[in-house]
């Protein structure tokens, strides 16, 4: 961790001077830089004139919207608002979030733009052209210490103006105007907000962005005179023995089971982890709360703790759920609605810690957290000792009305948001388009297959393409503990890969043939399933499904090799369905036919199976009651439709994909 100046004259140059140009560039810069904000945090202003459509200048200020990150932030990210509105609203007596957000979106110049920031007002208070808010770790760790604002005096001495903590929004604008009034503004460098964050300015760019690169290394400058500087622990030895991934599994149940919604689950037991999991007081420095007041949308107040991860996982879950109620009863009001109660970081003492989430993003968000709140802590605690606000502040943040009214409009989730998928042959055909069919209904996928290419078949935060051997019970056995270190566990798994050998009769049948189908269409199936049962009885409404074939109920000559390996699977699953039931496991078998979009079909195996019927190759592939062509996808949506909650009650189904068969109708 050190922050420096990512200014380069170049780049800038690129921008040839203009202003909301250099406003997205260093507004980049600073999003750029996690240890100055994180995922969403901080925002930043330019003030410019808006030109109405008969030419008239409006002074306005370009704030960072609503959903915009820094890191990525464009110019339309930023809204226009009216100054004359925005420097009249901190007169008002009182005014309530809901109402200071409905007056800014009156006060907006461009309909189209993103809302504004809840610290519009604050950015447009400061007489400066550039604007720039970040949550600095080095100046909010500072801040979070019984000493925090005496130090901050050291740091900075009359060159900061130092704000006690205030609700964001208005009253810390409010609170500002007060603070300023007289104040030679040319005197001061920067802002410190208390337990927040800091502001900088310049009347260009550059000044305003170095003047946060600046400033914020005076803090470190600050932790390095108390020996409580120390490089990234992201530096030390990561070879850490993995945890037991069926433990992990029984975590995210029961995080899950707290949240009322399958959740992802991320474990972690980097060196970083581990060495703040391992601290002898975890117990009470873990405790205290949030690095920065926005966390705790985030992450909650505090984390979990799993004394015992192989076996705790439910009792302490439990009583961390117990334990925020009490919280949430100690602190609302009549109109609040409780959040979920599960835990978003959860402390696996000696061992690391685990992250949740209702999808991969937020899982990944909440360990970025984790990682930069433990490391605060260890760092306070060589100087001084960690603290932050109180809980009724942090409540206040967390119950947000804002916060709440979108809780109360409700919508917005997926059919799998939460779930975690393993599919079998998920680099090509049918396969590859279950796993897109997943991914496209909110799930995370882990794609198992032979072909090295499965790790690159989909760009997506919420799949793993793993090569794996599936005759390799070791090979399996790692592939299922990565799935539950990166996703927590296993919900649902499609049975998919296979191979189509070549056609041929009974008697000349080489025993090699027979023997590798076998072995790819039968037994590698059992063993995978066998391997991922123990997932699966801990998973969230879980389900296997197997994708058979039409052959299985309806067998062609020459085919004996492939359908009787599939018949078998396919009377695997009957079984498995009567003794998984007990489990909640259902488990149900697609039967498709003549899927030919997928690799098992070569032009030779497709002109030797028409011939065999005495059809050409279209009549071959229409030959069906419907005289429909079926497709990888048409088998995918049956496959998403089983695992959904359309059939939460139903279990050893068998489902022809097929366009109508006279023998099986």
């Amino acid at each position: 961790m050190m922050v420096y100046s990512r200014w380069n004259d170049e780049e800038a140059a690129k921008c040839n001077g203009e202003l909301f140009a250099l406003r997205v560039y260093t507004s980049r810069l600073i999003g750029s830089d996690d240890d100055l904000v994180l995922h969403g945090g901080g925002n930043t202003s330019v003030k410019a004139p808006y030109k109405d459509i008969f030419g008239n200048e409006i002074p306005a200020l370009y704030v960072k919207g609503s959903g915009w990150d820094l890191a990525t932030i464009e110019k339309q990210g930023f809204a226009p608002v009216r100054m004359d509105i925005l420097l009249k609203l901190p007169d008002l007596a009182t005014l309530s979030d809901t109402d200071l957000v409905t007056i800014q979106k009156q006060a907006m110049l461009d309909p189209n733009a993103p809302g504004p920031s809840i610290e519009t007002i604050l950015h447009a208070l400061i007489p400066y052209t550039f604007v720039d808010h970040s949550h600095s770790d080095t100046v909010c760790l500072v801040t979070n210490t019984p000493e925090g604002e005496k130090f901050i005096k050291e740091i900075y001495g009359d060159k900061a103006l130092i704000v006690p903590y205030c609700m964001p929004g208005f009253v810390l604008a409010k609170k500002v105007k007060e603070m300023t009034v007289g104040v030679d503004w040319a005197k001061l460098d920067c802002i410190i907000l208390l337990n927040h964050g800091i502001f900088t300015w310049g009347n260009d760019a550059k000044t305003s962005y170095e003047n946060m690169i600046a400033n914020v290394k005076k803090a470190e400058d600050f932790l390095k005179s108390k020996q409580a500087y120390f490089e990234s622990l992201e530096s030390g030895s990561e070879a850490c023995e993995k945890l037991d991934p069926v433990a992990i599994a029984k975590i995210r149940k029961e995080v899950s089971t707290a949240a009322g919604v399958p959740m992802v689950v991320k474990a972690n037991n980097g060196y970083a982890a581990k060495t703040f999991a391992s601290l002898p007081d975890l117990s009470k420095v873990s405790q205290v709360g949030t690095l920065t007041p926005d966390h705790i949308i985030q992450t909650k107040r505090v984390p979990a703790i799993i004394h015992d991860y192989q076996t705790g996982a439910e009792q302490d879950v439990k009583s961390y759920v117990s334990e925020y109620e009490a919280y949430f009863n100690r602190n609302r009001k009549p109109e609040h609605k409780m959040l979920d109660p599960a835990p978003r970081w959860i402390l696996l003492p000696g061992k690391g810690w685990c992250t949740a989430g209702i999808g991969v993003k937020q899982t990944k968000i909440n360990d970025d957290i984790a990682k930069h709140t433990s490391r605060a802590i260890m760092w306070a605690g060589k100087f001084s000792c960690y603290c932050c606000l109180g809980e009724k502040d942090l409540f206040d943040v967390e119950y947000w009305e804002l916060e709440q009214a979108k809780l109360r409009k409700g919508g917005g989730r997926k059919d799998f948001d939460g779930k975690v998928a393993v599919v079998t042959g998920g680099a090509s055909g049918i396969g590859k388009a279950v796993v897109k069919a997943f991914l496209d209904a909110g799930a995370c996928v882990v794609a198992l297959d032979i072909n090295p290419e499965v790790s690159t078949v989909f760009k997506s935060p919420a799949f793993l393409g793993i090569k794996c051997d599936l005759t390799d019970a070791e090979a399996v056995k790692d592939a299922l503990s990565t799935c539950a270190h990166c996703f927590g566990g296993v919900d649902i798994l499609v049975l998919n890969a296979g191979i189509l050998p070549k056609s041929a009769p009974i008697e000349e049948i080489e025993p090699e043939q027979w023997d590798r189908s076998m072995q790819v269409n039968l037994t590698a199936s059992q063993r995978l399933l066998t391997a991922t049962i123990p997932y699966l009885k801990l998973g969230v409404d879980p389900c296997l499904i197997i994708v058979g074939t039409k052959n299985a109920p309806a067998p062609g000559r020459g085919m004996s090799c492939y359908s009787v390996a599939k018949a078998a699977l396919t009377q695997l699953g009957r079984i498995a369905a009567l003794e998984l039931a007990p489990h909640g496991v259902r488990v149900n078998t697609v039967h498709p036919d003549a899927v030919f979009d997928t690799g098992l079909w070569s032009e030779e195996v497709l002109k030797t199976r028409a011939a065999a019927y005495n059809l050409t190759v279209d009549q071959y592939k229409r030959r069906n009651l419907l005289k429909a062509e079926i497709t990888s996808h048409d088998v995918a949506r049956v496959v998403r439709s089983l695992a959904g909650p359309d059939f939460y009650k139903v279990t050893g189904a068998q489902l022809p994909v097929n366009g109508g068969d006279e023998r099986t109708v």
